[in-house]
């Protein structure tokens, strides 16, 4: 039986403790080291892995031998680290977004092709209920020829948070929620519905610290047009998805639940979760409403691709082609908002 594969994380927040550690471990790779600079979120790592190494300097995780190095920490971070670990010949799996603009993530891009070494970004939400659902519903053609969707991230947060990198820092330093939920929106919508250019872009701040109220509307080559909104101070948030088709409407009012079986210490032990993880879908058919049977959402599939790439040379899960189409149309939203 061979050896698991030897991961090292950086950053262990959010999306390195949350997210990445337990699709990881549940995937059957070996998280053999954790950095971060941070003396709670050490704590955090031995308590969560007892045998890993944990050290506070990047350079330290390079230089362990490892097979793939995960990149969780602040987007600022993602493309000097992504760069450094590819010149260190080793494999890296990016969190969104890959990195601050189009032409950093480029960069990034050019250096995996010179040296060889592959990079991939975490679009984990393609792997949602709600996006293999939309994919079934497409396939089968229940809703017709579909001319709309409305996609959000809406939450309602008015008191803000000092201690947030995230609501606090400027786009230049990674913060804001074009970088933070809009590429998880948009790579969703690129997937269902194919290139798109930004025809309207509002992006500001209602609180005073950075961008959290964030609407992106694409029109695809493919006639879909994308109403997208990611926002912080929503109070009546909208339904998750609504997407239109001459038929019918297929409506997902919410997430499927894996982020909060994530967040809770569960983990899909060997790829698959024991958990329902389905969202509840629905055709909407003016007053008639029917119930369509939803996919079961499962992150770890992203991950056991990975594992395959690494193993057995198939292709990685997301591409930088994907990467960077997210990336120019994330600046073509800062470019042309109107606020």
């Amino acid at each position: 039986m061979s050896s698991p594969l030897r991961v090292g994380i950086a950053g262990y927040g959010l999306a390195g403790r949350y997210f990445h550690a337990p699709l990881l471990k549940g995937c059957g790779f070996e998280v053999a080291a954790i950095v971060t600079n941070n003396s709670q979120r050490q704590d955090a790592a031995r308590h969560d892995f007892p045998k890993v190494q944990v050290v506070s300097d990047y350079a330290d995780l390079l230089a362990m031998g490892l097979d793939l190095i995960v990149i969780a920490t602040g987007n600022v971070a993602h493309a000097p680290e992504a760069i450094a670990a590819m010149h260190a010949g080793i494999p890296v799996v990016v969190d969104k977004p890959m990195a601050l603009d189009a032409g950093q993530t480029a960069e990034v891009i050019a250096v995996s092709k010179a040296t060889g070494i592959p990079v991939s970004v975490f679009f984990n939400r393609l792997w949602d209920s709600d996006s293999l659902t939309i994919k079934k519903a497409l396939s089968e053609g229940v809703l017709g020829k579909v001319f709309r969707l409305d996609s959000r991230f809406e939450r309602f947060r008015p008191d803000t948070n000092a201690q947030s990198w995230r609501e606090n820092l400027p786009p230049a330093d990674g913060g804001g929620n074009l970088l933070d939920l809009q590429p998880h929106l948009i790579s969703l919508a690129l997937d269902w519905f194919g290139p798109a250019h930004v025809s309207f872009s509002a992006v500001r701040s209602i609180r005073g610290m950075a961008d959290d109220d964030v609407v992106v509307v694409l029109t695809h080559d493919s006639g879909v047009d994308s109403y997208l909104s990611a926002s912080a101070i929503v109070g009546a948030p909208g339904p998750r998805i609504r997407l239109m088709g001459e038929k019918a409407a297929l409506v997902i009012t919410e997430l499927d639940p894996q982020e909060g079986l994530l967040r809770s210490g569960s983990f899909p032990a060997g790829g698959n979760w024991s958990e329902e993880t389905r969202s509840l879908a629905q055709l909407h058919l003016g007053d008639e409403v029917r119930p369509y049977p939803a996919v079961p959402g499962n992150y770890a599939a992203f991950y056991l691709q990975v594992k395959a790439a690494l193993t057995q040379g198939a292709a990685w899960p997301t591409s930088t082609d994907q990467a960077l189409a997210v990336a120019q149309l994330i600046d073509q939203a800062r470019e042309i908002s109107v606020r």
